[in-house]
């Protein structure tokens, strides 16, 4: 939870709508091992176990039951469940996520 000064009750806080609220990278906790900012995904190239390229990371989406990148190469745009089953590795510094994902699907 976050809390700015001055922003004390709900109506404060409402009056914010419309925002943007950030934080210094250098003051956010560290990730553990297979944890990523959103931010730090961003970007990166999807490639399939194929070799196929997928596009790149465009955003995220959270749904509730687990985040969904979304991924674009050219008018195409591809969701693909950032879950274990299909996210086979990330490599932030080597710019690539590897997915098990057809190119048709």
């Amino acid at each position: 939870m976050a809390k700015l000064e001055g922003i004390d009750d709900r109506d404060a806080a409402g009056r914010l709508e419309g925002w943007y609220i950030a934080a210094p990278r250098e003051a956010m906790p560290g990730t553990a091992k297979n944890e990523y900012y959103w931010a730090d995904l961003i970007g990166l190239s999807v490639t399939n176990e194929q070799g196929e390229s997928l596009g790149k990371v465009d955003s995220l989406i959270e749904t509730g039951a687990h985040q969904v990148l979304v991924a674009k190469e050219g008018e195409t745009e591809r969701l693909l469940p950032f879950v274990e089953t299909v996210v086979k590795s990330v490599d932030v510094a080597g710019g690539r996520i590897r997915v098990e994902w057809g190119k048709d699907w």
